[in-house]
């Protein structure tokens, strides 16, 4: 069976930005990375129109064992919630929340019989949307993926995986004739809750909401607030790598010193893949007018410290003719006040290797690409695969 991994990621990103008339910025960005295939998809709209042009909605879509669903989802699942007729201008948060309910039903409906039709692929994906009101942010989520909020500096809300080993998911697998084995229902799938994945959807007498694998998604609401700053919505190729604090406060700390969205993104991005993320990695950064904005006093830090790094650097490659891997061990061992909180050293791989150490000798990216820790010399190849959705041992795929 083919490997789930490359022998080297695919580096390249795919980035876009853009913005509302009513206060909205965001941009999105997303890498290939060590995947052998690219299963990540997303939407954003910041501004729906006619009635609900004060409305937006962005959501992000990992795919597994295939990319039809998220493929589909992405371009079609808003117009499926839309349809239910609940989300109007004169907002029930009730009525909106079950509008994105039933929206989900419905396309998984829609879906499965499209597949049996037309002999799609046997995938399935994640979810994790919002959708912004004048009034409300609405949090969905079916599967892994999550989103957080932070307000006032801090994460007052995030969305909470879907796992087959929460109580309350095990109760449902094993009430629909199914086994939690290794975390993965029937020790194949690591969600318990998805989109697609219809093989574990065949029990016709059970409703939706009681298979194996439920398309339900949890949704909450929160008011919005003028401390409101931004959100982060990702793919668990992010969250494998970073907590929702850690990744929070290294956030707000990039907004403070650049001002292209797309670029704070990247710098996500390449921080996941430093400290280890092997998956396909998708990002979304939702602003509000209340986020950080770059200040002078935080770009002289940032110029004073990119200085002692290159300072220190040049200091210690004197006598040494070392490669890019051999300084970044270096500098992690240094005490180096001031880097961004949540990202570290890391964070600063790519600067190091740009704009440091043209004079070094340079260094595969599968050996700068460490597994959880720059002591681990391990690539995918060499390693037992992470928890993907899909096992390739016991998948029916």
């Amino acid at each position: 069976m083919p490997s789930p991994y490359l022998d080297h990621p695919i580096l390249e990103k795919n980035m876009t930005e853009g913005g509302s008339d009513w206060g909205v910025n965001y941009a999105v960005a997303s890498m290939q990375g060590w995947r052998a295939q690219m299963e990540d998809a997303h939407t954003c709209m910041p501004q729906l129109g006619g009635e609900l042009a004060q409305w937006g909605y962005f959501a992000v879509f990992d795919g597994h064992a295939g990319t039809t669903v998220a493929q589909y989802c992405s371009k079609n699942l808003l117009d499926q919630i839309l349809s239910t007729g609940g989300v109007k201008a004169d907002e029930d948060p009730e009525q909106v929340k079950e509008a994105i309910r039933q929206g989900f039903l419905d396309i998984d409906r829609h879906m499965h019989k499209r597949a049996r039709r037309d002999s799609w692929d046997r995938s399935g994906s994640t979810a994790a949307a919002t959708l912004l009101s004048p009034r409300h942010i609405y949090f969905i989520n079916c599967g892994d993926s999550r989103t957080f909020l932070c307000r006032n500096g801090q994460v007052v809300f995030y969305t909470e995986d879907h796992k087959p080993s929460n109580p309350r998911e095990k109760e449902r697998i094993q009430n629909a004739g199914g086994s939690v084995t290794l975390h993965r229902i029937n020790g194949s799938l690591a969600v318990s809750r998805a989109l697609g994945d219809f093989d574990f959807k065949e029990v016709d007498w059970r409703p939706q909401t009681e298979q194996l694998v439920s398309p339900e998604p949890e949704v909450f609401e929160l008011e919005r607030t003028p401390e409101d700053e931004f959100l982060i919505l990702a793919c668990d190729g992010v969250w494998d790598a970073i907590g929702n604090e850690e990744l929070c406060a290294f956030v707000r700390n990039r907004l403070q010193v650049c001002d292209d969205l797309r670029e704070i993104c990247a710098q996500v991005i390449d921080l996941c893949l430093y400290k280890g993320s092997l998956d396909n990695i998708s990002i979304i950064i939702v602003c509000f007018p209340g986020a950080p904005q770059v200040s002078q006093e935080a770009l002289q830090q940032e110029t004073a410290l990119e200085q002692q790094i290159a300072s220190k650097v040049l200091m210690r490659s004197r006598d040494e003719d070392p490669d890019l891997l051999y300084v970044m061990k270096y500098l992690t061992s240094e005490d180096i006040p001031g880097l961004p909180p949540g990202g570290g050293v890391t964070s600063k791989q790519s600067r190091v290797k740009n704009k440091v150490t043209p004079r070094c000798h340079d260094s595969k990216i599968s050996d700068l690409c460490r597994f959880r820790t720059l002591k681990d010399w391990r690539t995918p190849t060499e390693l037992v695969p992470k928890e993907t959705e899909s096992s390739a041992s016991s998948s029916p795929w």
